[in-house]
């Protein structure tokens, strides 16, 4: 389940986090999902706050569903970006085949490590055979709640590799960074890449 105080923190600072996310082109991770989904592909935007990824895929010809726990992110999402938006929590995805790409950046990190096993599960099981996953995670140890409220899940680089092999995934690509969030503070992450 996802975290109740998490989303009311996203309910309450969506459009702070909207102003923060922003960009006028995709960067360099959207578009090397973007060019990795045939044309015309269906693609989900998993966790889309308030979807300016989501909006870019659909720019560039790709079918885009878009969901987010939070129901002012949803909100934002059509109102902003004209997206198919709806609200709903990860362990909600019941999909079968239908992706050609799943985006997952920085989401999926909200969820309790016990949970991860079963959601990148349905996660693939959403995906058509050999789609592309893409997963922004933080990197780090344990869980905790930040400053602002929000529950955060950490990962090591081998620790998520060793998952997504687990639910029959190919990793493909790695790249970690560091970035300064809504909080304010740098964190280390990781971007990775997967096959279905």
């Amino acid at each position: 389940m996802t975290d109740l105080e998490t989303i009311q923190t996203y309910d309450q600072t969506a459009e702070q986090y909207q102003n923060l996310l922003t960009r006028h082109k995709p960067d360099a991770d959207l578009t090397n999902f973007i060019n990795a989904i045939p044309a015309g592909g269906h693609v989900l935007d998993l966790g889309c706050g308030p979807g300016n990824s989501g909006a870019f895929m659909a720019q560039s010809g790709l079918i885009v569903d878009a969901t987010d726990a939070s129901s002012e992110m949803v909100a934002l999402a059509k109102k902003s970006y004209g997206l198919n938006a709806v609200q709903q929590e990860f362990h909600q995805l019941s999909a079968i085949k239908k992706y050609d790409g799943i985006w997952a950046n920085f989401s999926l990190l909200h969820a309790t490590k016990s949970e991860m096993p079963e959601l990148l599960g349905k996660i693939h099981t959403a995906l058509k055979p050999n789609a592309i996953l893409h997963l922004g995670l933080l990197i780090g140890t344990g869980e905790q709640r930040e400053s602002l409220g929000r529950f955060y899940a950490y990962y090591q680089t081998d620790e998520v590799n060793s998952l997504l092999v687990a639910a029959n995934f190919t990793p493909t690509h790695l790249r970690t960074g560091v970035s300064t969030g809504m909080s304010g503070t740098e964190k280390p992450f990781m971007i990775v890449t997967a096959r279905a």
